[in-house]
C-alpha cells in the first residue's frame, strides 16, 4: 500500500469511529422524545359516578347604574334587512332585576391531576343578520367548534387567540360548517370578522367540561361535578373576573352569587 492510500485510509477510519460514537461522548438530550420504556403513561381518564355528581349553580350580578347599550351600524344591506328593530352591543348586558349575561362560569381549581372525557357535541357558533351567536360561547380542548353562516352574505371567521394557532378563514353563504378544535386552554379568545368590524363574539377553551355561560337570565348550571371543593370563576370580556369557593358532597347542589361593578 502506498503511503498516499495508507493516509487516506487511516483518516477516513478515524472520522468513521469518531462519526459512530467514538471520542467526547454526546451530550444528554434536554429536551428530546423520551423512549418507549421512559415514556410517561397516558393520563387515566376520570369518569364521575353519576350517584355521586354534584351541581354547582347560581347568579351573576352588576351592582351599580349599568351601562347605557351601544347601538350597532349594520353596514350591510342584507343583513341589514334581516332586522326589523334596532341591534346593539352585547358586551355588557344586564337585565331589570341585576342579573348579567354572557359571563363565563367555570371551575377554575380543584380538578388538578383529573382528565376527564372529551364532549362529541360540537359547539354552535352562528352568524346571522351579521352578529354572532352566541355572543359567548365554551369548549372543551378538543371538542369541535362548528361554525355556520344563516346570512345571505359572505364571512370571514378570525379567532385572535394568545396561545393556540390563528385561523382566519372566508365562509360564503350556503357553505358548508367551518369546524375547528383548540388543542390549550385559553379563556375568552376574541372572534372577529375582517369583513364587517362591528362583529365580535368570544370563545373560551378549557382543559375539563365543567363550565357555563350566563343566559338570558343571568343564571349558569354546572352539572355533573366530582364531590370536592372549588374555586369558581366568572369572566366577563369587559368587566374582568370574580372569583368563590364552594364545596359539594356526594350528589350535593351547592347555590353561589358572583358580582361584578364598573
Amino acid at each position: 500500500m502506498s503511503y498516499i492510500k495508507f493516509f487516506a485510509f487511516t483518516v477516513l477510519a478515524f472520522g468513521v469511529s469518531f462519526g459512530c460514537g467514538g471520542g467526547a461522548p454526546a451530550p444528554e438530550s434536554s429536551g428530546g422524545s423520551e423512549t418507549a420504556e421512559t415514556a410517561a403513561p397516558p393520563a387515566e381518564t376520570f369518569n364521575v359516578d353519576p350517584a355521586t355528581a354534584a351541581t354547582v349553580s347560581g347568579k351573576i350580578f352588576f351592582d351599580g347604574e349599568a351601562p347605557q347599550p351601544q347601538r350597532i351600524n349594520i353596514a350591510d344591506e342584507e343583513c341589514k334587512a334581516m332586522h326589523s328593530d334596532p341591534i346593539f352591543s352585547e358586551q355588557t348586558v344586564v337585565n331589570d332585576d341585576g342579573t348579567l349575561q354572557n359571563v363565563l362560569v367555570w371551575v377554575k381549581k380543584g380538578l388538578e391531576g383529573k382528565t376527564f372525557p372529551v364532549s362529541g357535541d360540537k359547539v354552535k357558533l352562528d352568524q346571522i343578520g351579521c352578529i354572532y351567536k352566541p355572543h359567548v360561547a365554551a369548549v372543551q380542548v378538543g371538542q369541535t367548534l362548528s361554525v355556520t353562516n344563516s346570512d345571505p352574505t359572505l364571512h370571514n371567521v378570525h379567532p385572535l387567540p394568545r396561545v393556540n394557532p390563528e385561523w382566519n378563514k372566508s365562509q360564503a353563504a350556503g357553505a358548508g360548517a367551518i369546524e375547528e378544535k383548540f388543542p390549550k386552554q385559553e379563556l375568552m379568545i376574541p372572534v372577529k370578522c375582517n369583513i364587517h368590524p362591528w362583529m365580535r363574539s368570544y370563545i373560551s377553551v378549557i382543559e375539563h367540561p365543567f363550565f357555563a355561560v350566563t343566559g338570558a337570565d343571568g343564571s349558569f348550571e354546572i352539572t355533573g361535578l366530582p364531590p370536592g371543593e372549588y374555586t369558581i370563576e366568572a369572566v366577563h370580556e369587559r368587566l374582568g373576573n370574580q372569583e368563590t369557593t364552594v364545596k359539594v358532597g356526594d350528589g350535593e347542589s351547592a347555590a353561589v352569587e358572583l358580582r361584578f361593578s364598573n
